[in-house]
């Protein structure tokens, strides 16, 4: 094969990679149209294929609606160098409550003007305002917490007057719809009438065995004849069952067993140090003298198994319920026999069948009626309980490193009244663990090793530099709150927002055509495989925008819309280049490769300096100068790919040099001639 044969098959398969990941990428893009044409033949194949995965785009305020709050903060108290620790601090704190919201992507902003200190909160999509605000107004919540060893109360008389009531009136319902059932009352109608909350969907049964999840109903439906109820009630602890068997069926056998294991390194659950030869010796000796007589005695003195104490007795189990080897093993061997070496996956056995029975199944169905526990009316015990000790006693939190481990640990500084309330707490709780909730969560349940009078404390615990930073920073956000006042309520609609990115897109979209049309009739050929090459940019953009994902808000999307016309522009200056190529005479086959070579560097300088530019107002900017740096900054990345990879793939895949060099006139240039 040809140098210049293997360089056109190169391209064919990598222009057909580009194409074939433009198309994946457009169902992620828009699966709706995978969707229809499924929809399609679904319903004329009769089959049922499924849909592609619809993930959404993530919108901003301005586009899906929401809320915008403005907050001024309270400095008054706060000493000047320490106003904007503490706001940054009041800012972590307001993402951390409205990331319960789940909001996609919260944006809550600090800035200073005219000498005061605010607080901006977008919540994209929050519809229930009113409660929004009352969670981010809230102070940050610090608490040191003990372990709670009260005993549980008791019932009030009131409570267990309510809790006998109820009961009675259960059993007084229970009876009564017995009596209905065993006169000849519907019993379906009756688990309608009688059977309510979350046992409504377990009426009917259907088949129940032995030893399955209804065992204690199993042993009832032995001492009825199929299509009878029982006569009884079946009183447990929160529920009156009244029972009937529909039907009765012998479904194989079961059998009882009992097994020797011994095990070795390497099997599964071993824990034993045989080496597999080892056991394999053990195992035999273990046959060698084994009989029905002394196998429990030998499986408690020398089987690796957890049911050696029992003498190996593994109880009743079916077909299927056991590993295929021993499974095979006892369904095949006579009752009292003793098998011969058996190996699984959990090592080697002798088993010892001792019983066999047909399963039985009985087809049922239940009316059950609810009674009521203590533990329904007293909640349950908390496991930790306040102390005095608050997020307001604590002055600073910082990290330090253990000077003999080097591990981070996180140094707590209590004020005066903190001081001695830790020593309180330390205290009495010598020997045990001291729980810190940050917002009602626990950061850190340290140990109390002994009474702390200092008023300062270390949290020590496995975390790495980043998580004691963090944990620094939180237990600081709770311990400097600064009081917010709501100055500022802005609500904008979901019709708002659809109507703003309808006309972006529209205005987007004729852009676009214009630009296509500009591009084809100017630079033709080139200009077309450009417009094509557009088309896979914004394909892959799209794809981005939703995997990472990327917030779209008005600025975002003049953002993208910017890197479009940047990716036309390389595509311009490697037409221009191309066409002064063929004006100086060159083949079309050197004019490309020199036409891509001399904009490079253009491009390339360009599209950094830009790039440098998003960085800067992406680290500094608001959050509306922010999507529209990220935007255009993923923009322009692919927008080189696209001129350089995508757009000189195509032209190399769809232009002929020897074809079309005697046809300049599809890459705009006049006949020889002409310019003569």
């Amino acid at each position: 094969m040809s140098k210049k044969l293997k360089k056109r098959t190169k391209v064919r398969l990598t222009v057909v990679m580009i194409f074939l990941l433009a198309f994946t990428l457009l169902l992620f893009d828009a699966p709706v149209i995978y969707d229809k044409s499924i929809d399609f033949a679904n319903s004329k194949l009769g089959i049922e294929m499924p849909h592609f995965a619809n993930v959404p785009f993530r919108l901003g305020l301005d586009l899906q609606g929401g809320t915008h709050l403005v907050y001024e903060a309270d400095t008054e108290k706060v000493p000047t160098g320490e106003k904007g620790d503490a706001l940054e601090g009041v800012r972590d704190v307001i993402e951390r409550r409205v990331n319960a919201f789940g909001v996609s992507e919260p944006i809550v902003q600090v800035n200073k003007a005219k000498g005061k200190w605010r607080v901006i909160v977008e919540l994209a999509g929050i519809t229930d305002v009113r409660e929004a605000i009352k969670m981010i107004g809230e102070t940050p919540l610090l608490e040191f917490k003990e372990q709670n060893e009260e005993p549980p109360r008791e019932l009030t008389p009131e409570e267990r007057q309510d809790l006998e009531a109820f009961n009675k009136k259960a059993a007084t319902d229970a009876n009564e719809a017995l009596k209905k059932v065993l006169a000849g009352d519907d019993f379906g109608q009756a688990a309608e009438d009688y059977t309510f909350g979350a046992f409504e969907a377990n009426s009917d049964l259907g088949w129940i065995t032995a030893n399955g999840e209804y065992s204690y109903l199993f042993e009832k439906a032995e001492l009825v004849e199929p299509g009878n109820i029982y006569p009884h009630l079946i009183e447990q602890e929160n529920i009156y069952t009244i029972l009937k068997v529909d039907d009765k069926r012998e479904n194989g056998v079961e059998a009882k067993a009992s097994h020797i294991l011994i095990c070795y390194t390497g099997a599964s659950n071993c824990e034993a140090e045989y080496s597999k030869e080892g056991a394999q010796m053990k195992i035999d000796e273990l046959k060698a003298e084994v009989t029905a007589e002394n196998f429990a005695q030998l499986a408690k003195e020398n089987s690796t198994g957890p049911s050696a104490p029992d003498g190996g007795d593994l109880g009743w189990f079916g077909p299927g319920q056991m590993v295929p080897e021993f499974d095979e093993a006892v369904f095949t061997m006579e009752v009292d026999a003793i098998s011969e070496v058996v190996e699984t996956q959990f090592g080697y056995h002798l088993i010892n069948k001792t019983e066999e029975r047909p399963i039985i199944e009985y087809d049922v169905a239940q009316v059950q009626i609810k009674k009521m526990v203590e533990t329904e009316i007293l909640p349950p015990q908390e496991p930790w309980k306040n102390t005095e000790l608050t997020g307001k006693h604590l002055k600073n939190a910082r990290v330090e490193f253990d000077p003999n481990t080097n591990f981070p640990e996180v140094a707590l500084v209590f004020n005066d009244e903190g001081k001695d309330l830790f020593a309180e707490v330390t205290k009495r709780n010598v020997g045990k663990p001291v729980a810190i909730f940050l917002d009602g969560e626990p950061i850190s349940v340290p140990r109390v090793n002994e009474q702390i009078s200092g008023g300062e404390a270390i949290i020590t615990g496995d975390f790495d530099i980043q998580e004691a930073k963090l944990l620094s920073q939180r237990l600081n956000a709770g311990a400097l709150p600064v009081p917010i006042d709501l100055i500022s309520q802005q609500t904008v609609g979901a019709s708002l927002g659809a109507d703003s990115l309808q006309k972006s897109l529209f205005a987007g979209i004729v852009g676009l055509i214009l630009v296509a049309l500009f591009m084809i009739i100017y630079y033709r050929l080139p200009g077309l495989l450009a417009v094509l090459a557009l088309l896979i940019y914004g394909v892959i953009i799209l794809f981005i925008f939703k995997a990472i994902p990327v917030t779209l808000t008005l600025a975002g999307i003049a953002g993208f819309i910017l890197s479009v016309g940047m990716a036309v522009d390389a595509n311009v200056l490697i037409f221009e280049r191309l066409k002064e190529e063929l004006r100086m005479g060159k083949p079309l086959g050197t004019a490309i490769d020199e036409g891509f070579k001399r904009a490079w560097t253009s491009i390339r300088d360009g599209n950094v300096s830009t790039l440098i530019t998003c960085f800067i107002l992406a680290w500094f900017g608001t959050s509306m100068i922010k999507g529209f740096a990220i935007t255009l900054g993923i923009g322009v990345i692919l927008s080189m790919f696209s001129a350089v990879v995508v757009t000189r793939q195509l032209l190399y895949m769809f232009v002929n040099p020897e074809k079309h060099d005697k046809r300049l006139w599809l890459f705009g240039i006049k006949k020889k001639s002409d310019q003569d």
